[in-house]
């Protein structure tokens, strides 16, 4: 029977009502993804993830693995509140708690795997290719997380860089470092490690977001109880690259019954991009040092870079005396500056009976022109101000400003004031990738003795006299067995008793007379990493003695002296 036209519009709009509602109360799907990566940012490929629902009615937990992109996708999940478990080989299991998915919604998530120790994540990966050796460079890149597509370097601009070799090295880069050596990184002074067999050690940790923390601390076994503990925070993960904030702490024990000397750094220094041809470096230092009575200084540091052209370029540079071997410019790895870090104090000096330290101010402009890719011709004009003069004395004369050193017949001397002009011409040139020549010409001031009598009070005998100096210094790398070697030499037109141009020594790695410097690379035969012999030989020739009638005796100063420092690295 044929149903009338009405009755089946009705059944049809029935049908489509309860079509209708059934939908509407049929629960929706949701979807969750996410990503998985380490402290650095890598993205982690065979991670296993875990959702499970949060709801004690749904009790099957779905599994996941990442795939090479460190990726996961869940699909078809109930709407409400999961839990994410993320495990993985040689890091920390990760869970995030109330995870909520929605109907018809993708929920992301970016879950970031820790470890106990970063070193352990470096050695698990394969090695990479070395870093670039370049000192300064700018890479434009479309992403923080993909390769570079334009670098500037050496004033010309590069595009298409194959890869992000710095920082996939930086990323593999090894992370501990421990020294066992004989002999003081900077002798001369009480505010520097012992000449004494001593252990030290570095680390590097990564904090992921937050940076890096260097630590690094040594401890001497002869001669004076010695400690020393010293931390750096990098923000930025590179040093000199950005903020660093550095802490040194500094304890030894002078002598069976002397007194204790402690010693306290604060630091903290950073950089700023003016537009793309000014760049402002800036920082400032606290020390505080306790020898019976206590001293403290306070210590800012500027300079501003100025980049002409491409092959051109000054710089304006005021910063108080001296020049510390922990300058982040000069560092050749961020496990050895942590350690550099421990002997980075003024030298302390005795006066009056009362500690003082060395210092004064340094202003410096000069300008730099670049003679093809390998190639650098520098020239500089330069002020120096100094209150205290360090110099340094061998002798046995009885003098209450000479501070002797216990175990020696050494001793520091406060030379006192001294103001002088001068200029440094430099000549730097890198013939191949395994050899390298730098010379130095300098025309400055020192401190030096005058004719006196032996009743003269000695700091009423020095006086800044102008010398001129020649320096040349060749670092050499050999082919096949990887010996490093680094020899200089600078001649002085003169006798002095005090340093001649210590910035210019600093920033060209120069020390007076003749020096030299083995690293030679051992077999890896008891773990991994890399083994080094090290040998060090300041002054070889001792050369630069200037005897001096005292009041008392006749004594010996010597603007740098002579030493050895030898030993064994282990860098993992």
């Amino acid at each position: 029977m044929k149903l009338p036209t009405k009755t089946a519009l009705g059944w049809v709009l029935l049908f489509t009502l309860i079509a209708a509602a059934s939908a509407q109360a049929a629960p929706g799907y949701g979807k969750l993804s996410g990503v998985v990566v380490d402290p650095s940012g890598t993205p982690q490929m065979g991670a296993t993830v875990w959702v499970q629902a949060e709801d004690a009615s749904a009790s099957t937990a779905v599994q996941l693995l990442t795939n090479q992109h460190g990726l996961f996708s869940s699909e078809r999940l109930l709407p409400g509140f999961y839990s994410v478990r993320v495990t993985l080989a040689g890091f920390l299991p990760s869970i995030e708690r109330h995870i909520r998915v929605s109907p018809n919604l993708t929920t992301l998530l970016k879950i970031e795997l820790d470890s106990v120790f970063t070193s352990f994540d470096r050695l698990r990966r394969h090695p990479v290719e070395q870093a670039d050796a370049d000192e300064w460079k700018c890479v434009l890149r479309t992403s923080a997380a993909t390769r570079p597509v334009l670098q500037w370097l050496e004033g010309q601009v590069v595009e298409g860089y194959p890869a992000s070799r710095a920082e996939v090295a930086r990323q593999r880069r090894p992370r501990g470092r421990v020294e066992l050596t004989s002999g003081a990184r900077r002798p001369g002074s009480v505010s520097n490690l012992a000449d004494s067999p001593a252990t030290a050690f570095s680390y590097d940790q990564n904090l992921g977001s937050a940076g890096r923390l260097l630590l690094a601390g040594q401890m001497s076994f002869e001669r004076s109880a010695t400690t020393g503990l010293a931390t750096i925070w990098l923000p930025s993960g590179e040093p000199g690259r950005g903020p660093e904030t550095t802490l040194v702490l500094r304890q030894s024990k002078l002598g069976p019954a002397g007194p204790t000397f402690r010693a306290l750094r604060l630091g903290h220094s950073d950089r700023l991009a003016l537009g793309d041809r000014f760049l402002l470096r800036y920082g400032a230092e606290y020390i505080l040092v306790g020898l019976g009575p206590a001293t403290s200084s306070l210590r800012p540091r500027g300079e501003l870079d100025v980049r002409i052209s491409p092959n051109w370029r000054t710089s304006l540079l005021i910063a108080a005396q001296p020049a510390l071997e922990s300058d982040p410019e000069l560092r050749p790895s961020a496990l050895r500056a942590a350690l550099a870090e421990l002997d980075a104090l003024p030298a302390v000096l005795w006066r009056n009976g009362h500690p003082v330290l060395e210092g004064g101010w340094h202003e410096e402009l000069g300008v730099e022109r670049r003679l093809g890719s390998h190639a650098s011709l520098q020239g500089a004009v330069f002020h120096d101000r100094a209150r205290h003069m360090a110099v340094f004395g061998r002798g046995t004369a009885v003098h209450p400003d000479f501070f002797q050193d216990f175990f020696s017949n050494g001793f520091l001397y406060d030379g006192g004031s001294s103001n002088s002009w001068g200029t440094r011409l430099a000549y730097r040139q890198k013939i191949s990738d395994d050899l390298e020549l730098t010379a130095v010409y300098a025309w400055a001031g020192a401190l030096a003795p005058e004719s006196q009598a032996a009743s003269v009070e000695l700091r009423d005998a020095l006086r800044t006299h102008y010398r001129h100096s020649l320096a040349a210094r060749m670092s050499a790398r050999v082919p096949g067995v990887g010996t490093r070697v680094a020899a200089s030499y600078k001649w002085v037109g003169g006798p002095i008793v005090s340093r001649h141009d210590l910035f210019g020594e600093t920033a060209y790695r120069l020390e007076p007379n003749l020096n030299l410097s083995v690293r030679q690379p051992l077999p890896s035969f008891l773990m991994g990493g890399r083994w080094e012999a090290l040998a060090d030989f300041r002054n070889l020739l001792a050369q630069g003695y200037v005897p001096v009638n005292g009041r008392d005796d006749r004594v010996v100063l010597i603007p740098a002296v002579r030493s050895f420092r030898g030993g064994f690295t282990f860098q993992f």
